[in-house]
């Protein structure tokens, strides 16, 4: 019986019939297949080689690259679009970097434009990470200062980045990667890096336009959407509840926190207070909890300092109350009265955050000397 045949398009050589592939208008024998077409990883569409988008490793049609890819113009990678760092969102959106690309070209500018928004490092065990923004103001907004900054911050690990702040007159922001609370208190050069500050002539409380910002992971509020929301639900029923307690913490005044972290009002059900948070507040982030943000509660209701006791305290304060909201139902949480809170605080071994409270005149009538 004779064998049936074909003639390759590309190759020219006469194959046998059965390794005929009809392809974009021509017959390829399997050799010529395998050299000269690849299936696209997205979708899976059979595409010349000539005509893939991505690269070797990870072959696109032109429809998915235009859909969900786009290049690093560093280094001509192909990468995700939602994975894509850009220096300003809004003005550089045409000149997307792949992240290590990012890093490295932006390394040598110590103050970043406010948008930039690097791949967070995340130091420590989750999936409760602290994030801090500190705002210093009456220094200058100076390369050579920034970089003396980054310099203590940043002297073991990366852990931190300098922002721009509109807000701010005379100076900007300090940005950490998410930390676990263990390491903010503990790896953290808080204490040099405060103290060098202030000899640089940087102030923060004694700043009207600073604020200590708190971020904290949401997943660490619950494993679904659900759980997060019941949560930060109750995060703003303490807020509310506790108003008058936390602004004497939050040394700020009233007038400040209307402008930057006003409060959304108390409500009778902690879900009422985040309905309102979500679908009634008109504000933007300047609440004293903001939930605008995709992967992080945003508390903003404390002034800034460069009194680094201050801070491990602040993340003190909010882990207690983060407890709180994950640990208790709503009745609970309802019931539970400033004292008692504080009580939980003292046989918390928390000392800066005892004593802070001492400070601040607001430790109820259980704080004894001995607490601290």
């Amino acid at each position: 019986m004779q064998t049936r045949t074909f003639v390759c398009d590309i190759c020219g050589q006469e194959r046998p019939l059965e390794e005929r592939t009809r392809f974009d208008g021509q017959e390829l024998c399997a050799r010529c297949l395998d050299e000269h077409t690849v299936h696209c990883q997205e979708c899976g569409t059979l595409i010349w080689r000539d005509d893939n988008m991505g690269d070797a490793g990870a072959p696109l049609c032109q429809n998915c690259y235009e859909g969900n890819y786009t290049t690093c113009c560093q280094c001509g990678g192909v990468i995700r679009e939602s994975e894509a760092c850009h220096e300003n969102s809004d003005e550089h959106r045409e000149h997307p970097y792949c992240s290590q690309c990012f890093r490295t070209a932006h390394q040598e500018q110590p103050i970043h434009n406010h948008s930039y928004k690097p791949e967070p490092i995340f130091h420590g065990k989750g999936p409760r990470f602290f994030g801090v923004e500190l705002e210093m103001d009456g220094g200058g907004e100076c390369s050579t200062h920034a970089s003396c900054l980054l310099a203590i911050a940043n002297q073991e690990k990366e852990r931190s980045y300098i922002k721009h702040d509109g807000s701010l007159n005379d100076g900007f922001e300090l940005v950490t990667h998410p930390m676990s609370l263990d390491i903010q208190l503990h790896e953290m050069p808080w204490r040099q890096l405060c103290r060098h500050a202030v000899s640089l002539g940087y102030r923060s409380h004694q700043a009207s336009t600073c604020g200590l910002h708190i971020h904290v992971s949401r997943k660490a509020f619950g494993a679904t959407e659900q759980e997060q929301d019941a949560a930060i639900a109750r995060v703003l029923y303490f807020f509310e509840r506790h108003w008058e307690e936390l602004l004497k913490f939050s040394r700020r005044t009233p007038r400040q926190l209307e402008r930057w972290a006003s409060r959304y009002g108390y409500k009778e059900q902690p879900m009422e207070i985040l309905d309102f948070a979500k679908k009634g507040y008109h504000g933007g982030r300047y609440a004293c909890v903001n939930l605008r943000n995709a992967d992080t509660v945003e508390f903003r209701i404390f002034r800034g300092t460069l009194k680094p006791n201050t801070i491990f305290a602040t993340l003190e304060l909010v882990d207690c109350i983060c407890d709180l909201a994950v640990c208790m139902s709503d009745q609970e949480l309802k019931a539970i009265t400033w004292n008692a809170f504080v009580s939980t605080i003292i046989t918390g071994n928390l000392p800066e955050l005892v004593r802070y409270l001492k400070e601040r005149g607001i430790c109820g009538n259980v704080l004894c000397e001995n607490s601290l």
